[in-house]
Protein backbone atom coordinates (compact mmCIF):
# COMPACT_ATOMS: atom_id res chain seq x y z
CA UNK A 1 0.00 0.00 0.00
CA UNK A 2 1.28 3.08 -0.94
CA UNK A 3 1.53 6.10 1.60
CA UNK A 4 -0.73 8.49 2.43
CA UNK A 5 0.00 11.87 2.20
CA UNK A 6 -0.55 13.63 5.62
CA UNK A 7 -3.37 15.56 5.04
CA UNK A 8 -5.66 12.13 4.31
CA UNK A 9 -3.12 10.44 7.64
CA UNK A 10 -4.20 12.95 9.46
CA UNK A 11 -7.67 13.49 9.04
CA UNK A 12 -10.38 13.62 11.70
CA UNK A 13 -11.55 10.45 12.69
CA UNK A 14 -13.96 11.66 15.35
CA UNK A 15 -16.10 14.66 15.99
CA UNK A 16 -13.67 16.24 18.31
CA UNK A 17 -10.49 16.03 15.95
CA UNK A 18 -12.23 18.47 13.79
CA UNK A 19 -10.25 21.52 14.22
CA UNK A 20 -11.47 24.90 14.51
CA UNK A 21 -15.39 24.19 13.93
CA UNK A 22 -16.15 23.71 17.39
CA UNK A 23 -19.67 25.66 17.04
CA UNK A 24 -20.94 22.83 14.21
CA UNK A 25 -18.98 19.75 15.74
CA UNK A 26 -21.25 20.68 19.42
CA UNK A 27 -24.33 20.70 17.73
CA UNK A 28 -24.04 17.48 15.72
CA UNK A 29 -23.09 16.06 19.14
CA UNK A 30 -26.01 16.63 20.55
CA UNK A 31 -28.09 15.34 17.53
CA UNK A 32 -26.26 12.20 17.32
CA UNK A 33 -27.06 11.49 21.51
CA UNK A 34 -30.65 12.90 20.91
CA UNK A 35 -30.99 11.09 17.98
CA UNK A 36 -32.41 13.70 16.25
CA UNK A 37 -30.07 13.31 13.13
CA UNK A 38 -31.46 15.69 9.85
CA UNK A 39 -32.26 13.90 6.73
CA UNK A 40 -30.41 16.72 4.83
CA UNK A 41 -27.17 18.53 5.93
CA UNK A 42 -25.28 22.10 3.96
CA UNK A 43 -21.87 22.09 5.21
CA UNK A 44 -20.43 25.31 3.33
CA UNK A 45 -17.56 27.39 3.86
CA UNK A 46 -13.63 28.23 2.68
CA UNK A 47 -11.75 25.25 1.00
CA UNK A 48 -9.80 22.63 3.61
CA UNK A 49 -12.06 23.79 6.77
CA UNK A 50 -13.10 20.12 7.37
CA UNK A 51 -16.48 20.17 5.62
CA UNK A 52 -15.98 16.94 4.19
CA UNK A 53 -14.15 15.16 6.69
CA UNK A 54 -17.03 16.32 9.08
CA UNK A 55 -19.14 14.18 6.26
CA UNK A 56 -17.42 11.31 7.02
CA UNK A 57 -17.25 11.76 10.42
CA UNK A 58 -21.12 11.61 10.66
CA UNK A 59 -21.15 9.14 8.30
CA UNK A 60 -19.30 6.75 10.75
CA UNK A 61 -21.32 7.91 13.83
CA UNK A 62 -24.58 7.58 12.87
CA UNK A 63 -24.06 3.69 11.32
CA UNK A 64 -21.28 2.77 14.48
CA UNK A 65 -22.29 -1.05 15.74
CA UNK A 66 -20.59 -0.73 18.79
CA UNK A 67 -22.39 3.01 19.99
CA UNK A 68 -24.61 5.32 17.31
CA UNK A 69 -25.66 7.95 19.01
CA UNK A 70 -21.83 10.04 20.10
CA UNK A 71 -18.51 9.74 18.52
CA UNK A 72 -17.57 6.80 16.38
CA UNK A 73 -15.66 4.25 17.74
CA UNK A 74 -13.58 3.33 14.70
CA UNK A 75 -13.06 -0.12 15.71
CA UNK A 76 -16.43 -1.73 14.33
CA UNK A 77 -16.35 -3.45 10.83
CA UNK A 78 -18.81 0.16 9.78
CA UNK A 79 -15.79 2.14 11.05
CA UNK A 80 -13.04 0.39 9.51
CA UNK A 81 -14.50 0.37 6.26
CA UNK A 82 -15.35 4.16 6.09
CA UNK A 83 -12.21 4.65 7.15
CA UNK A 84 -10.41 2.51 4.24
CA UNK A 85 -12.77 3.73 1.52
CA UNK A 86 -14.50 0.13 0.98
CA UNK A 87 -17.78 0.84 2.88
CA UNK A 88 -20.60 0.75 0.22
CA UNK A 89 -23.19 2.14 2.22
CA UNK A 90 -21.04 5.60 1.49
CA UNK A 91 -21.25 7.53 -1.38
CA UNK A 92 -19.17 10.23 -2.50
CA UNK A 93 -19.93 12.08 -5.74
CA UNK A 94 -17.69 15.05 -7.14
CA UNK A 95 -20.56 17.83 -8.64
CA UNK A 96 -18.03 18.79 -10.87
CA UNK A 97 -18.14 15.88 -12.77
CA UNK A 98 -21.62 14.95 -12.09
CA UNK A 99 -23.48 18.25 -13.17
CA UNK A 100 -25.93 16.47 -15.69
CA UNK A 101 -29.33 15.46 -14.94
CA UNK A 102 -29.04 11.88 -15.63
CA UNK A 103 -26.39 11.41 -12.77
CA UNK A 104 -28.78 12.74 -10.16
CA UNK A 105 -31.80 10.98 -12.05
CA UNK A 106 -29.36 7.54 -11.67
CA UNK A 107 -28.96 8.96 -8.01
CA UNK A 108 -32.39 9.40 -7.31
CA UNK A 109 -33.25 5.43 -8.68
CA UNK A 110 -30.23 4.13 -6.20
CA UNK A 111 -31.39 5.76 -2.51
CA UNK A 112 -34.35 3.20 -3.00
CA UNK A 113 -32.09 0.48 -2.33
CA UNK A 114 -32.08 -0.25 1.47
CA UNK A 115 -28.21 -0.40 2.92
CA UNK A 116 -25.81 -2.88 2.36
CA UNK A 117 -24.41 -3.41 5.75
CA UNK A 118 -25.18 -0.10 7.85
CA UNK A 119 -28.79 1.33 9.25
CA UNK A 120 -28.38 4.38 6.93
CA UNK A 121 -26.96 5.21 3.47
CA UNK A 122 -25.04 8.26 3.64
CA UNK A 123 -24.29 10.57 0.12
CA UNK A 124 -21.75 13.06 0.54
CA UNK A 125 -21.78 15.08 -3.25
CA UNK A 126 -18.93 17.88 -2.85
CA UNK A 127 -19.07 21.04 -5.23
CA UNK A 128 -22.76 21.14 -4.95
CA UNK A 129 -23.04 24.35 -6.52
CA UNK A 130 -21.46 22.83 -9.90
CA UNK A 131 -24.75 21.08 -10.84
CA UNK A 132 -26.87 22.87 -13.36
CA UNK A 133 -30.50 23.86 -13.00
CA UNK A 134 -31.80 21.39 -14.18
CA UNK A 135 -29.98 18.80 -11.67
CA UNK A 136 -30.93 20.74 -8.88
CA UNK A 137 -34.78 20.45 -10.00
CA UNK A 138 -34.23 16.84 -10.32
CA UNK A 139 -32.98 16.66 -6.70
CA UNK A 140 -35.11 18.96 -4.74
CA UNK A 141 -38.14 16.43 -4.26
CA UNK A 142 -35.30 13.58 -2.93
CA UNK A 143 -33.76 16.11 -0.95
CA UNK A 144 -37.32 17.00 0.45
CA UNK A 145 -39.14 13.73 0.98
CA UNK A 146 -36.05 11.07 1.22
CA UNK A 147 -36.25 7.55 1.97
CA UNK A 148 -35.79 6.96 5.72
CA UNK A 149 -32.20 4.77 5.26
CA UNK A 150 -31.09 7.72 3.78
CA UNK A 151 -28.76 10.64 4.40
CA UNK A 152 -27.58 13.75 2.41
CA UNK A 153 -24.39 15.99 3.09
CA UNK A 154 -24.06 18.64 0.47
CA UNK A 155 -20.46 20.65 0.40
CA UNK A 156 -19.72 24.15 -1.17
CA UNK A 157 -17.38 26.82 -1.02
CA UNK A 158 -19.42 28.74 -3.29
CA UNK A 159 -22.97 28.83 -1.01
CA UNK A 160 -24.53 32.13 -3.12
CA UNK A 161 -24.82 29.32 -6.49
CA UNK A 162 -27.01 26.98 -4.07
CA UNK A 163 -30.80 27.69 -5.35
CA UNK A 164 -33.52 28.73 -2.03
CA UNK A 165 -35.26 25.88 -2.50
CA UNK A 166 -32.80 23.56 -2.13
CA UNK A 167 -31.20 25.68 1.06
CA UNK A 168 -35.05 25.27 2.72
CA UNK A 169 -34.62 21.37 2.52
CA UNK A 170 -31.03 21.17 4.28
CA UNK A 171 -29.59 22.23 7.49
CA UNK A 172 -26.98 24.39 7.08
CA UNK A 173 -23.62 24.55 8.97
CA UNK A 174 -21.27 27.55 8.01
CA UNK A 175 -17.76 26.57 8.45
CA UNK A 176 -14.53 29.23 9.34
CA UNK A 177 -11.61 29.90 8.59
CA UNK A 178 -9.21 28.34 10.78
CA UNK A 179 -7.44 30.05 13.50
CA UNK A 180 -4.00 30.64 13.23
CA UNK A 181 -3.19 29.50 16.61
CA UNK A 182 -5.86 26.26 15.68
CA UNK A 183 -3.33 25.22 12.37
CA UNK A 184 -0.20 25.95 14.51
CA UNK A 185 -1.42 23.52 17.45
CA UNK A 186 -2.23 21.13 14.76
CA UNK A 187 1.11 21.19 12.70
CA UNK A 188 2.68 21.05 15.74
CA UNK A 189 0.91 17.55 17.03
CA UNK A 190 1.70 16.10 13.56
CA UNK A 191 5.35 16.92 13.51
CA UNK A 192 5.36 15.30 17.32
CA UNK A 193 3.77 12.34 16.14
CA UNK A 194 5.78 11.82 13.08
CA UNK A 195 9.33 12.60 14.31
CA UNK A 196 9.66 15.95 12.58
CA UNK A 197 11.72 19.07 13.99
CA UNK A 198 10.16 22.14 13.08
CA UNK A 199 11.39 25.65 14.52
CA UNK A 200 8.22 27.49 15.52
CA UNK A 201 8.50 30.13 13.28
CA UNK A 202 8.57 28.20 10.39
CA UNK A 203 5.52 26.62 11.82
CA UNK A 204 3.67 30.52 11.78
CA UNK A 205 5.16 31.12 8.37
CA UNK A 206 3.17 27.61 6.94
CA UNK A 207 -0.18 28.98 9.03
CA UNK A 208 0.13 32.35 7.70
CA UNK A 209 0.78 30.80 3.99
CA UNK A 210 -2.23 28.66 4.87
CA UNK A 211 -5.35 31.82 5.04
CA UNK A 212 -7.17 29.20 7.26
CA UNK A 213 -6.84 26.01 5.35
CA UNK A 214 -5.65 23.49 7.46
CA UNK A 215 -5.27 21.01 4.58
CA UNK A 216 -3.17 23.74 2.70
CA UNK A 217 -1.18 23.69 5.98
CA UNK A 218 -0.56 20.09 5.70
CA UNK A 219 0.67 19.69 1.95
CA UNK A 220 3.46 22.62 2.81
CA UNK A 221 4.51 20.87 5.91
CA UNK A 222 4.61 17.75 3.79
CA UNK A 223 6.82 19.32 1.30
CA UNK A 224 8.67 20.63 3.80
CA UNK A 225 9.62 17.37 5.14
CA UNK A 226 10.14 15.74 1.65
CA UNK A 227 13.22 18.61 0.91
CA UNK A 228 14.71 19.02 4.27
CA UNK A 229 14.18 15.24 5.80
CA UNK A 230 12.93 15.62 9.55
CA UNK A 231 14.41 19.24 10.17
CA UNK A 232 12.89 22.16 9.26
CA UNK A 233 14.08 25.64 10.28
CA UNK A 234 12.64 29.06 9.42
CA UNK A 235 14.97 29.33 6.48
CA UNK A 236 14.13 26.40 4.79
CA UNK A 237 9.62 27.65 5.04
CA UNK A 238 11.31 30.99 3.59
CA UNK A 239 12.82 29.26 0.87
CA UNK A 240 9.69 26.69 0.21
CA UNK A 241 7.33 30.04 0.18
CA UNK A 242 9.32 32.47 -1.58
CA UNK A 243 9.31 35.02 1.36
CA UNK A 244 12.50 36.96 0.97
CA UNK A 245 12.90 37.59 5.06
CA UNK A 246 15.32 40.27 4.34
CA UNK A 247 15.92 43.46 6.79
CA UNK A 248 15.84 45.19 3.47
CA UNK A 249 11.83 45.52 3.75
CA UNK A 250 12.20 47.52 7.24
CA UNK A 251 14.72 50.19 6.06
CA UNK A 252 12.44 50.12 2.58
CA UNK A 253 9.91 51.17 5.43
CA UNK A 254 12.43 53.51 7.07
CA UNK A 255 13.09 55.74 3.29
CA UNK A 256 9.23 55.65 2.51
CA UNK A 257 8.26 57.50 5.53
CA UNK A 258 11.20 59.76 5.34
CA UNK A 259 10.98 60.38 1.74
CA UNK A 260 14.10 59.24 1.11
CA UNK A 261 13.68 58.84 -2.64
CA UNK A 262 17.62 57.84 -3.74
CA UNK A 263 18.23 55.52 -0.84
CA UNK A 264 14.71 53.74 -1.89
CA UNK A 265 15.66 52.89 -5.31
CA UNK A 266 18.80 52.00 -4.77
CA UNK A 267 17.89 49.32 -2.15
CA UNK A 268 14.99 48.57 -4.51
CA UNK A 269 17.37 47.45 -7.55
CA UNK A 270 19.87 45.90 -5.06
CA UNK A 271 16.96 43.29 -4.25
CA UNK A 272 15.90 42.81 -7.52
CA UNK A 273 19.32 42.17 -8.87
CA UNK A 274 20.01 39.76 -6.50
CA UNK A 275 16.68 37.73 -7.90
CA UNK A 276 14.76 37.90 -5.02
CA UNK A 277 10.57 37.65 -5.85
CA UNK A 278 10.09 41.54 -6.07
CA UNK A 279 6.40 40.80 -5.41
CA UNK A 280 7.42 39.15 -2.13
CA UNK A 281 9.46 42.10 -1.47
CA UNK A 282 6.57 44.68 -2.03
CA UNK A 283 4.15 42.41 -0.01
CA UNK A 284 6.38 42.51 3.14
CA UNK A 285 6.95 46.07 2.69
CA UNK A 286 3.15 46.60 2.86
CA UNK A 287 2.82 44.33 5.71
CA UNK A 288 5.90 46.62 7.97
CA UNK A 289 4.08 49.30 7.28
CA UNK A 290 0.70 47.38 8.23
CA UNK A 291 2.08 46.66 11.74
CA UNK A 292 3.26 50.11 12.16
CA UNK A 293 -0.25 51.65 11.34
CA UNK A 294 -1.22 49.38 14.60
CA UNK A 295 1.28 50.57 16.75
CA UNK A 296 0.90 53.90 15.83
CA UNK A 297 -2.89 53.55 16.71
CA UNK A 298 -2.55 51.27 19.74
CA UNK A 299 -3.42 47.85 18.37
CA UNK A 300 0.02 46.28 19.27
CA UNK A 301 -2.11 43.09 20.67
CA UNK A 302 -3.26 42.39 17.20
CA UNK A 303 0.64 41.67 15.99
CA UNK A 304 2.22 38.18 16.21
CA UNK A 305 6.35 39.36 16.29
CA UNK A 306 8.47 39.40 18.20
CA UNK A 307 9.65 42.70 20.43
CA UNK A 308 12.81 43.18 19.07
CA UNK A 309 10.87 44.16 15.33
CA UNK A 310 7.69 45.76 17.33
CA UNK A 311 10.26 47.74 18.84
CA UNK A 312 11.60 48.68 15.98
CA UNK A 313 8.42 49.16 14.46
CA UNK A 314 8.04 51.60 17.33
CA UNK A 315 10.16 53.83 16.56
CA UNK A 316 9.65 54.17 13.38
CA UNK A 317 5.83 54.61 14.15
CA UNK A 318 6.95 57.98 16.34
CA UNK A 319 8.69 59.46 13.26
CA UNK A 320 5.80 59.65 11.24
CA UNK A 321 1.74 60.43 11.15
CA UNK A 322 -0.45 57.96 11.59
CA UNK A 323 -1.95 60.24 8.24
CA UNK A 324 1.11 59.34 6.28
CA UNK A 325 1.80 55.49 7.25
CA UNK A 326 -2.27 55.03 5.82
CA UNK A 327 -1.57 56.61 2.16
CA UNK A 328 1.89 54.65 2.34
CA UNK A 329 0.04 51.40 2.51
CA UNK A 330 -2.87 52.69 -0.23
CA UNK A 331 0.12 53.44 -2.09
CA UNK A 332 2.24 50.71 -1.97
CA UNK A 333 -0.92 48.08 -1.71
CA UNK A 334 -2.07 49.13 -5.61
CA UNK A 335 1.46 48.22 -6.81
CA UNK A 336 1.25 45.95 -9.82
CA UNK A 337 3.71 43.74 -10.88
CA UNK A 338 1.65 41.10 -12.53
CA UNK A 339 2.46 42.03 -15.99
CA UNK A 340 6.52 41.46 -15.41
CA UNK A 341 7.14 40.32 -11.85
CA UNK A 342 10.77 41.31 -11.54
CA UNK A 343 9.91 44.87 -12.76
CA UNK A 344 11.45 47.57 -10.75
CA UNK A 345 9.60 50.47 -12.17
CA UNK A 346 6.05 50.47 -10.61
CA UNK A 347 7.57 49.93 -6.83
CA UNK A 348 10.11 53.41 -8.08
CA UNK A 349 7.01 54.98 -9.46
CA UNK A 350 5.26 54.59 -5.57
CA UNK A 351 8.14 56.07 -3.93
CA UNK A 352 8.78 58.89 -5.85
CA UNK A 353 4.73 59.53 -5.89
CA UNK A 354 4.94 59.29 -2.39
CA UNK A 355 7.35 62.19 -1.61
CA UNK A 356 5.89 64.30 -3.89
CA UNK A 357 4.73 67.82 -2.29
CA UNK A 358 0.85 67.22 -1.71
CA UNK A 359 -1.11 70.44 -3.12
CA UNK A 360 -2.85 72.34 -0.42
CA UNK A 361 -6.38 73.45 -1.40
CA UNK A 362 -6.52 77.20 -1.49
CA UNK A 363 -9.91 78.69 -0.44
CA UNK A 364 -10.79 82.19 -2.08
CA UNK A 365 -13.35 84.43 -1.05
CA UNK A 366 -17.16 84.88 -3.02
CA UNK A 367 -16.60 87.61 -5.47
CA UNK A 368 -19.01 90.56 -4.64
CA UNK A 369 -20.37 93.68 -7.31
CA UNK A 370 -18.70 96.37 -5.07
CA UNK A 371 -15.31 95.81 -6.08
CA UNK A 372 -12.15 96.90 -2.72
CA UNK A 373 -11.53 100.28 -2.60
CA UNK A 374 -7.80 99.14 -3.70
CA UNK A 375 -8.53 97.60 -6.27
CA UNK A 376 -11.20 100.68 -7.64
CA UNK A 377 -8.00 102.73 -7.02
CA UNK A 378 -5.62 101.17 -9.52
CA UNK A 379 -8.24 100.56 -12.33
CA UNK A 380 -9.83 104.06 -12.14
CA UNK A 381 -7.97 106.92 -14.67
CA UNK A 382 -6.54 109.78 -12.33
CA UNK A 383 -9.05 112.97 -12.70
CA UNK A 384 -8.52 115.93 -14.96
CA UNK A 385 -7.86 118.84 -13.31
CA UNK A 386 -9.70 121.95 -14.50
CA UNK A 387 -7.96 124.93 -15.09
CA UNK A 388 -8.14 128.10 -13.10
CA UNK A 389 -8.93 130.11 -15.74
CA UNK A 390 -12.98 131.24 -15.93
CA UNK A 391 -14.73 128.28 -18.00
CA UNK A 392 -17.43 128.92 -21.05
CA UNK A 393 -20.30 127.33 -20.87
CA UNK A 394 -19.51 125.04 -23.77
CA UNK A 395 -16.71 123.61 -22.23
CA UNK A 396 -18.61 122.70 -18.73
CA UNK A 397 -21.54 120.87 -20.62
CA UNK A 398 -18.91 118.54 -22.05
CA UNK A 399 -16.88 118.46 -19.33
CA UNK A 400 -20.21 116.00 -17.20
CA UNK A 401 -18.49 113.01 -19.15
CA UNK A 402 -14.95 113.61 -17.89
CA UNK A 403 -13.62 112.55 -14.78
CA UNK A 404 -12.88 116.17 -12.97
CA UNK A 405 -11.75 117.69 -9.64
CA UNK A 406 -13.87 116.55 -6.56
CA UNK A 407 -13.01 119.59 -4.79
CA UNK A 408 -13.29 123.31 -6.72
CA UNK A 409 -10.51 125.42 -6.99
CA UNK A 410 -10.01 127.82 -4.20
CA UNK A 411 -9.65 130.54 -6.92
CA UNK A 412 -12.94 129.77 -8.65
CA UNK A 413 -14.78 133.25 -10.48
CA UNK A 414 -18.27 134.08 -9.43
CA UNK A 415 -19.11 133.40 -13.16
CA UNK A 416 -17.97 129.86 -12.80
CA UNK A 417 -20.20 129.46 -9.50
CA UNK A 418 -23.48 130.86 -11.70
CA UNK A 419 -22.95 128.38 -14.61
CA UNK A 420 -21.98 125.76 -11.91
CA UNK A 421 -25.36 126.19 -10.20
CA UNK A 422 -27.36 126.01 -13.91
CA UNK A 423 -25.77 122.38 -14.51
CA UNK A 424 -23.60 121.01 -11.32
CA UNK A 425 -20.72 119.12 -12.32
CA UNK A 426 -21.23 115.91 -11.26
CA UNK A 427 -18.66 115.13 -8.11
CA UNK A 428 -18.39 110.93 -9.11
CA UNK A 429 -14.74 110.65 -10.76
CA UNK A 430 -15.94 108.33 -12.85
CA UNK A 431 -18.56 106.33 -14.17
CA UNK A 432 -19.35 103.20 -11.94
CA UNK A 433 -18.69 99.44 -14.34
CA UNK A 434 -20.92 96.66 -13.96
CA UNK A 435 -19.30 93.35 -12.85
CA UNK A 436 -18.45 92.52 -16.00
CA UNK A 437 -16.84 95.44 -17.20
CA UNK A 438 -14.81 95.70 -13.84
CA UNK A 439 -13.71 92.30 -14.43
CA UNK A 440 -11.92 91.31 -18.36
CA UNK A 441 -11.98 88.18 -19.40
CA UNK A 442 -8.26 87.27 -18.50
CA UNK A 443 -8.53 88.30 -14.94
CA UNK A 444 -12.36 85.89 -13.97
CA UNK A 445 -13.36 86.30 -10.79
CA UNK A 446 -12.67 84.21 -8.00
CA UNK A 447 -14.81 81.19 -7.85
CA UNK A 448 -15.62 79.59 -4.25
CA UNK A 449 -14.59 75.86 -3.83
CA UNK A 450 -18.33 74.85 -4.05
CA UNK A 451 -20.00 76.15 -7.26
CA UNK A 452 -23.37 75.30 -6.41
CA UNK A 453 -23.74 78.22 -4.62
CA UNK A 454 -23.29 80.79 -7.63
CA UNK A 455 -26.92 81.53 -8.46
CA UNK A 456 -27.57 80.22 -11.86
CA UNK A 457 -28.26 84.17 -13.29
CA UNK A 458 -24.22 85.35 -12.26
CA UNK A 459 -22.88 82.39 -14.24
CA UNK A 460 -20.67 83.00 -17.66
CA UNK A 461 -18.33 81.32 -19.71
CA UNK A 462 -15.86 82.63 -17.37
CA UNK A 463 -17.16 80.52 -14.26
CA UNK A 464 -17.16 77.61 -15.94
CA UNK A 465 -13.66 78.07 -17.73
CA UNK A 466 -11.89 79.01 -14.06
CA UNK A 467 -13.90 75.93 -12.29
CA UNK A 468 -13.49 73.52 -14.93
CA UNK A 469 -9.93 71.96 -12.88
CA UNK A 470 -12.89 70.92 -10.63
CA UNK A 471 -14.95 68.73 -13.04
CA UNK A 472 -11.73 67.24 -14.56
CA UNK A 473 -11.01 65.91 -10.76
CA UNK A 474 -14.20 64.63 -10.35
CA UNK A 475 -13.39 62.44 -13.57
CA UNK A 476 -10.09 60.90 -12.20
CA UNK A 477 -10.67 57.06 -12.21
CA UNK A 478 -14.04 57.13 -14.51
CA UNK A 479 -13.70 55.08 -17.83
CA UNK A 480 -12.61 52.07 -19.06
CA UNK A 481 -9.41 52.67 -18.30
CA UNK A 482 -9.42 54.96 -15.36
CA UNK A 483 -8.10 58.17 -17.47
CA UNK A 484 -10.18 60.25 -19.07
CA UNK A 485 -9.15 63.05 -16.21
CA UNK A 486 -6.49 62.70 -17.60
CA UNK A 487 -7.80 63.53 -21.55
CA UNK A 488 -9.62 66.14 -20.67
CA UNK A 489 -6.89 68.20 -18.83
CA UNK A 490 -4.68 68.26 -21.59
CA UNK A 491 -6.66 67.57 -24.80
CA UNK A 492 -9.93 70.61 -24.48
CA UNK A 493 -11.35 73.52 -22.82
CA UNK A 494 -14.91 74.88 -22.81
CA UNK A 495 -15.08 78.03 -25.38
CA UNK A 496 -18.74 78.95 -24.84
CA UNK A 497 -21.85 78.63 -23.45
CA UNK A 498 -25.08 77.97 -24.99
CA UNK A 499 -28.34 78.18 -22.39
CA UNK A 500 -27.62 75.03 -20.55
CA UNK A 501 -24.92 73.64 -23.07
CA UNK A 502 -21.60 73.97 -22.39
CA UNK A 503 -19.40 73.70 -25.56
CA UNK A 504 -16.10 72.04 -25.64
CA UNK A 505 -13.40 72.80 -28.05
CA UNK A 506 -10.58 69.98 -28.84
CA UNK A 507 -7.48 70.80 -30.46
CA UNK A 508 -7.43 66.91 -31.99
CA UNK A 509 -10.12 64.84 -33.77
CA UNK A 510 -9.19 62.09 -31.37
CA UNK A 511 -10.15 63.55 -28.83
CA UNK A 512 -13.13 64.67 -29.71
CA UNK A 513 -14.51 60.96 -31.11
CA UNK A 514 -13.96 59.57 -27.69
CA UNK A 515 -15.86 62.19 -25.09
CA UNK A 516 -18.80 61.97 -28.00
CA UNK A 517 -19.36 58.41 -27.21
CA UNK A 518 -22.52 58.50 -25.09
CA UNK A 519 -20.91 56.34 -22.43
CA UNK A 520 -18.11 59.12 -21.78
CA UNK A 521 -20.43 62.22 -22.63
CA UNK A 522 -22.89 60.34 -19.49
CA UNK A 523 -19.39 60.42 -17.32
CA UNK A 524 -18.71 64.11 -18.57
CA UNK A 525 -22.34 65.48 -18.03
CA UNK A 526 -22.74 63.87 -14.89
CA UNK A 527 -19.54 65.33 -13.31
CA UNK A 528 -20.22 68.68 -14.88
CA UNK A 529 -23.84 68.30 -13.16
CA UNK A 530 -22.02 67.57 -9.80
CA UNK A 531 -20.14 70.27 -9.21
CA UNK A 532 -22.26 73.03 -10.54
CA UNK A 533 -25.53 71.66 -9.02
CA UNK A 534 -27.29 71.77 -12.18
CA UNK A 535 -28.20 69.91 -15.50
CA UNK A 536 -25.95 71.25 -18.35
CA UNK A 537 -25.62 69.19 -21.72
CA UNK A 538 -22.30 68.89 -23.23
CA UNK A 539 -21.52 69.45 -27.00
CA UNK A 540 -17.59 69.00 -28.49
CA UNK A 541 -16.13 71.15 -31.42
CA UNK A 542 -13.00 70.55 -33.03
CA UNK A 543 -11.03 74.08 -32.44
CA UNK A 544 -7.32 74.06 -33.45
CA UNK A 545 -5.50 76.44 -30.71
CA UNK A 546 -5.44 79.57 -32.86
CA UNK A 547 -8.96 79.69 -33.83
CA UNK A 548 -9.55 78.88 -30.23
CA UNK A 549 -7.81 81.25 -29.05
CA UNK A 550 -9.40 83.75 -31.59
CA UNK A 551 -12.90 82.40 -30.37
CA UNK A 552 -12.55 82.99 -26.88
CA UNK A 553 -11.39 86.64 -28.12
CA UNK A 554 -14.62 87.57 -29.41
CA UNK A 555 -16.89 85.75 -26.86
CA UNK A 556 -14.48 88.39 -24.41
CA UNK A 557 -14.91 91.60 -26.43
CA UNK A 558 -18.93 90.40 -26.72
CA UNK A 559 -18.73 90.82 -23.11
CA UNK A 560 -17.73 93.97 -22.90
CA UNK A 561 -14.18 93.14 -22.79
CA UNK A 562 -11.20 95.62 -23.53
CA UNK A 563 -7.80 94.48 -25.17
CA UNK A 564 -5.36 96.60 -23.38
CA UNK A 565 -2.41 94.68 -25.04
CA UNK A 566 -1.17 92.93 -28.13
CA UNK A 567 1.04 89.90 -28.47
CA UNK A 568 3.79 91.73 -28.55
CA UNK A 569 3.00 94.05 -25.54
CA UNK A 570 1.92 97.02 -27.34
CA UNK A 571 -0.84 99.01 -25.65
CA UNK A 572 -4.02 99.86 -27.82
Amino acid sequence: MSPQVFYQKWRPQTLAEVVGQQHITQTLSNALATDRVAHAYLFCGPRGTGKTSTGRVLAKAVNCLENGKGEPCNTCQICIGINEGRNLDLIEIDAASHTGVDDIRKLRENVNYSPDLARFKVYIIDEVHMLSDSAFNALLKTLEEPPPHVIFVLATTEIHKIPPTILSRCQRFDFRRISLGDIIGRLEGICQSEGIEADGQALGLIGKAATGSLRDAENLLERLTISHSSKITMENAQELLGITGDERASQMVKYILTKDVTAGITTINAVAGEGLDMRQFTKEIVEYLRGTLMIKVGSVKTLDLDKSTIEEMKQIANQSSAEEILEAIKLFGKVNLRPETQSTIPIELAIVEFSLPKAVPVKVARPTNKPEPSAKKSQAPKPVKPKQTQPKAETTTQSTSKPVETTPPVEATTESKTISAKEPIKTTPIIEPTAKEETPIHKAQPIPDDATTIPLSERNLAFFQQHWKSVVQNLKGVGSTGNLDALLRSACDPIALEDNTIVLGFYYPFHKEKIEDPKYQRFVEQAISKVFGAEYKVRCELTPREQKKQKLLDVALGMGAEIISDEQGGNQ
